[in-house]
């Protein structure tokens, strides 16, 4: 074990780290025993409060006004805190109350449990679709779990509720990895280890062009769509600004797809290593939705948020003072032995579930329902239709801190038609 005295905790920030290892959890586990809230100065990055334990970051989720997410959510370098191309686009999940709260408000109506029910065939078409493609390959076929089932069947179900064409799924799912992915060598954009700035300005100059098409086709022809609702969204009865409005499809577009996308990863690979719990799920289909939290729970697919500290305050008996970030460390609050019991075994009857995978408080995920009838409808397919499934090579994690997951997942399936 470290002594934390001699860590500057790197790697719970460093996105090589991610891509060898994964998640740091005994660095997490450490912590929360030792020092919960734990002072880090990584490498390369601003120094910061490392927030690990479950109760803390309730406490810290529910004084919006007291951590502050305006000043920015990620960790990054002090010269990329940027107010040009991607760094001005205004996303909700920037947004400190009372502003966040107005804007919550465009799209709230669309995503409650109620208005979602019109999409339930659509959802279930999307996660039919997938697996019978899987099938039609016949039995001992190997995929990429993570690439042709969980990436593929969220990308299809955003294409639907935003009015994309099919076509465009490519576009989406490349700028999506480029943006939340922009460390890890395979996923990231070209030029990005050479010029990392222009590199980001060019993905910045596509996603603008992208979304300035869609905004103009909304207002010209609006539909009941999603983009139609952002399109033509008002905030206190005036038009939501363009930067606005860019950010909140660039919230749609690419954080509602990757984060389902990482958690069905998380889920799959989880069934993959605890095959009696893929086989309850088939014995025991009233499982599914605390199956669908637990794969949350399990895979924590937004590892961490930032806050800024508006004031100084006292948590957990440190001194926190005005201007100081805080990393609040989802991935680890959802271990906590004092809240999940045998925190570290995936088990599709935990309940309750008390996780944090969709945040808590004034940010708490505003598609969390739109996410959880997504994997659902998937997770049924696999547990009914998979006869066998076997890794045939370990996976490999994307090189991320922020947003993470498996970006491969090698199997060979036997799946009924």
């Amino acid at each position: 074990m470290t002594d934390l005295k001699d860590t500057n905790c790197t790697e719970l920030v460093d996105a090589k780290y991610y891509g060898e290892h994964g998640p740091p959890h005994d660095l997490w586990t450490q912590i929360r025993n030792e020092d919960p809230v734990h002072w880090c100065e990584p490498d390369g990055l601003p120094p910061y409060w490392a927030i690990t334990t479950h109760d803390d970051i309730v406490d810290v989720s529910t004084k919006p006004n007291s951590f502050l997410s305006e000043p920015g959510i990620v960790l990054v370098p002090e010269q990329e805190y940027s107010e040009e191309g991607i760094g001005s686009m205004r996303t909700i999940i920037m947004m400190d109350p009372p502003e966040h709260r107005d804007y919550r408000k465009v799209t709230a109506p669309y995503f409650t449990p109620r208005a979602l029910r019109q999409l339930d065939e659509a959802i279930e078409e999307s996660a039919i679709a997938v697996i019978d493609g899987l099938a039609e390959k016949g039995p001992g076929a190997e995929f990429d779990w993570a690439t042709d089932v969980a990436a593929a069947h969220p990308l299809r179900v955003l294409s639907t509720i935003l009015g994309v064409p099919r076509s465009e799924e490519p576009l989406i799912l490349r700028l999506t990895n480029q943006l939340f992915a922009s460390d890890d060598p395979e996923l990231q954009r070209e030029g990005s280890q050479e010029d990392r700035d222009a590199a980001m300005a060019e993905l910045g100059a596509e996603l603008f062009a992208l979304f300035e098409g869609v905004i103009a086709d909304r207002r010209a022809n609006p539909t009941d769509d999603l983009a139609s609702v952002i399109a033509n969204g008002e905030v206190n009865g005036e038009p939501m600004g363009p930067m606005e409005t860019f950010g909140y499809l660039l919230i749609a577009f690419t954080a509602g797809h990757d984060t389902t996308k990482n958690a069905l990863a998380g889920g799959l690979h989880a069934f993959i290593e605890n095959r009696d719990q893929l086989a309850k799920l088939r014995d025991e289909p009233e499982l599914i939705d605390l199956a669908v939290e637990e794969a949350v729970r399990w895979s924590s697919p937004v590892n961490y948020m930032m806050r800024t500290c508006a004031e100084d305050t006292e948590l957990h008996g440190k001194s926190i003072k005005k201007g100081d970030r805080l990393i609040l460390f989802y991935a680890s609050a959802n271990r906590d032995e004092t809240v999940f019991d045998d925190p570290f075994t995936f088990r599709i009857d935990r309940d309750p579930n008390r996780h944090l995978g969709f945040g808590i408080g004034e940010h708490f995920c505003l598609g969390s329902h739109l996410a959880r009838a997504s994997q659902k409808a998937l997770l049924q397919q696999v547990a009914n239709r998979v006869e066998s499934i076997e890794p045939t090579a370990d996976p490999q994690w994307i090189s991320s801190p922020f947003v993470v997951g498996y970006k491969h997942i090698p199997v060979r399936v036997t799946i009924s038609s």
